[in-house]
């Protein structure tokens, strides 16, 4: 890694510890903390997720017209004026508005981040550089959101306002660390449109990009999405799982991720993209079975327990599969100069399945389990489906970067005339 990916890496670490030291008790802090309901705290909940369906359409253009350093830079002052008044606020408009604030901010930093990462790699090193992004961000949710348990008092306002005041500060040292990054050169191409309107256009008209959203959609809907809601939900009402059990399989997941995210990464590597992403489709569908077995069977409860922490490291094992693969994948499906416009549009449909999926998990997962189980699961084949589509969408040089290159190796480099096999 060189120093821009170096200090890249240090903001992705930074920007996940900040998420993680508060969100998980954005909740207490609003309902029982200020005094202000659980519908105030369920609103702020839903704000972060309007918040980023908002700003995300934008933030692609601005990207592409500024380049991902500035928009990064202003998202992370945005989320550090949003944390800090978040810490100050006492009544309901004033927490909406700074939810708001702290939701647009950290949602502009994920496409932000990731064409920076796109811009500073090659295809030969962008899955390793991607998989290094989603380790440090696992890992900073985690030890950010433990030494933010230790912090918090319910019983004292004062430990929440230090709480989000230390947030807004990682989030402003996190532009010092920025600032310092020198940016290569980004290509750009002088018929790449002119609007808006445009760049959406030209994203809608490349087909197999609209697959890999539809894909991207389904994945995060079938997994990320029902994490916190439907799936714990289902376990708790139906396989009876305690709180202190249902954090244990969150662990799970984290150590799964922790663990398994290099040692899979050559596999992942060596195979086409569509087959590794139809393998995780297979995977998840081994999880929800297993979850099935957790709240539908006759075993015991330590069984059923075990069952249910075996679900979220499965989830893990396949998500530790896809860090390597998606981004990479949107990278070399967007036209030269325009990543940015499609990092966001990736993280658009991220944040319509996000918001969508609790909506629709949760409630079901609390009362119909059976169903709810054979829905997630005819889903997560459904993965398996959309991916060996998409597979027939793909250049060889999308699909299987690997085997293109050591083709090209192999004949000698790229013939006279005609460009390396780079989208």
């Amino acid at each position: 890694m060189g120093a821009a990916m170096r200090r890249i890496h240090v903001g992705n670490a930074l920007s996940a510890f900040g998420l993680g030291f508060t969100v998980p008790y954005l909740y207490v802090y609003v309902a029982q903390v200020r005094g202000l309901g659980a519908v105030t705290a369920g609103m702020v909940l839903a704000v972060f997720a309007v918040a980023a369906l908002i700003v995300l359409p934008f933030a692609g253009r601005a990207i592409v017209r500024r380049g991902p350093l500035p928009v990064l830079l202003a998202a992370l002052v945005t989320a550090a004026i949003g944390a800090l008044s978040l810490g100050l606020s006492g009544s309901a408009v004033s927490v909406l508005l700074s939810a708001a604030a702290l939701g647009a901010g950290q949602a502009v930093m994920q496409p932000a981040l990731a064409t920076m990462i796109v811009d500073c790699s090659s295809s030969g090193t962008r899955s390793r550089a991607f998989a290094m992004q989603f380790f440090l961000q696992n890992l900073g949710l985690g030890i950010g959101g433990l030494i933010g348990g230790h912090l918090v008092d319910a019983s004292r306002a004062s430990s929440f306002t230090l709480l989000f005041t230390l947030e807004a500060a990682i989030f402003l040292l996190l532009v010092v660390v920025m600032a310092t990054v020198r940016m290569p050169h980004s290509p750009r191409v002088e018929d790449a449109p002119q609007s808006a309107k445009g760049s959406w256009k030209q994203l809608l008209g490349n087909r197999a990009m609209v697959q890999l959203c539809v894909l991207g959609f389904v994945l995060f809907f079938a997994c990320y999405g029902q994490f916190e809601s439907g799936l714990s939900a289902y376990g708790v009402e139906a396989a009876g799982i305690s709180t202190s059990a249902l954090g244990t399989a969150l662990a799970a997941n984290t150590l799964m991720i922790v663990v398994a995210q290099f040692a899979v990464l050559r596999f992942v590597e060596r195979r086409k993209r569509s087959r590794v992403i139809a393998s995780v489709g297979l995977i998840w569908a081994v999880a929800w079975a297993v979850a099935g077995y957790a709240g539908l069977g006759d075993g015991s409860q330590e069984m059923a327990t075990a069952a249910f922490v075996s679900t979220y490291a499965l989830f893990g094992l396949g998500e530790a599969m896809l860090s390597p693969t998606l981004a990479p994948l949107v990278a070399d499906l967007a036209p030269t100069g325009m990543a940015g416009q499609y990092n966001s549009a990736f993280a658009l449909v991220k944040q319509l399945a996000l918001a969508v999926g609790p909506a629709v998990g949760g409630p079901l997962g609390a009362s119909l389990h059976a169903p709810y189980i054979v829905v997630f699961l005819l889903f997560s084949l459904g993965i398996t489906v959309l991916a060996l589509r998409l597979g027939r969408q793909l250049t060889e040089a999308q699909d299987h970067p690997s085997a293109a290159r050591s083709r090209v190796v192999a004949q000698g480099g790229a013939p006279k005339g005609h460009a390396p096999a780079h989208v």
